[in-house]
């Protein structure tokens, strides 16, 4: 395990507990308000079509690269927990995805993903100065990255994504447009093929909201993760991974929403010569919805 691994993830831990302790000149454990929520940021059925580049060339990517011009339906899941004061954000998240499409063809039957995916996350922001478009701190995260169904290697295996993922960096938060918008250093600890490999890069994500009218609004969220050091060799493993999500929400009623959509997703693999990119382009029937304890 790296130095900068033990660094990492001794901070996800100690961090809240020092801003917890940290003393401006004020009593910020008694001043500070609270509050409570349970948010259901999107749940939704939608109905795609994948376009992927570079598909017979190589391969040398996972099995979500694979679904090209198919139609099918995703089913999508993004829930949060959020604890927050007037000093800082605690939230623990819970997404998930799954799409796949069968095409039988002479008796034949192929299946291809075009999405599968779940990940637990504990967030941590420490808010510092307030701006007048949102408010910036030093933030860590630790996430839990698996599948639900396992892949089959070319040693004839199979296999699920199982990925350690820490973060430390510094965020905007809560900013009219800009929900959040994050520079950070990145280790993983991949276990998905038994022993561990342990990457170091960098990343950068955001979170855009613009409300277009009273009932319809433009939703955007992405990141760009590229790594620079690896334990391991793995003809899999990501050298850069860019992903935008983009949506238009019109609102039907309390909370139900029909959104049109276009996602890209691209990526470089360690064994590949040429990066692959995912087109998915459809429309969505979602709904979402919070509850406030506190």
């Amino acid at each position: 395990m790296s130095k900068f691994y033990s660094v990492l993830l001794a901070g996800v831990f100690m961090f809240p507990a020092i801003c917890a302790m940290a003393d401006n000149g004020q009593d910020i454990v008694e001043e500070a308000t609270s509050s409570l929520k349970a948010n259901l940021n999107r749940i939704a059925l939608q109905y795609n079509q994948n376009s992927v580049t570079n598909k017979d060339e190589e391969d040398n990517y996972p099995g979500t690269f694979s679904s090209d011009e198919q139609e099918v339906f995703t089913g999508i899941f993004d829930g949060n927990i959020e604890y927050a004061t007037d000093n800082m954000v605690w939230l623990n998240s819970l997404f998930m995805e799954y799409g796949e499409s069968k095409t039988t063809e002479d008796g034949e039957t192929t299946e291809s993903e075009n999405a599968d995916k779940i990940l637990f996350t504990t967030d941590f922001t420490k808010k510092m100065w307030e701006l007048k478009e949102g408010i910036i701190g030093p933030f860590v995260s630790l996430g839990y990255q698996t599948e639900f169904t396992t892949f089959t290697a070319e040693d004839g295996d199979d296999y699920r994504t199982k990925i350690l993922r820490g973060k430390a960096g510094l965020k905007l938060y809560e900013g009219k447009h800009f929900k959040e918008l994050y520079a950070a250093l990145v280790e993983e600890a991949d276990f998905t093929y038994g022993d561990t490999n342990m990457k170091t890069g960098a990343e950068i994500g955001y979170k855009f909201e613009y409300d277009i009218k009273e009932d319809m609004k433009f939703v955007s969220d992405g990141y760009y993760r590229h790594f620079f050091e690896y334990d391991k060799y793995e003809r899999t493993d990501y050298k850069y991974e860019l992903e935008t999500n983009n949506r238009i929400d019109v609102e039907i009623v309390n909370g139900l929403s029909f959104a049109p959509f276009v996602n890209y997703h691209l990526a470089k693999t360690r064994g590949a010569q040429k990066s692959r990119s995912d087109t998915t382009v459809g429309l969505s029937l979602g709904y979402k919805t919070n509850y406030q304890f506190w």
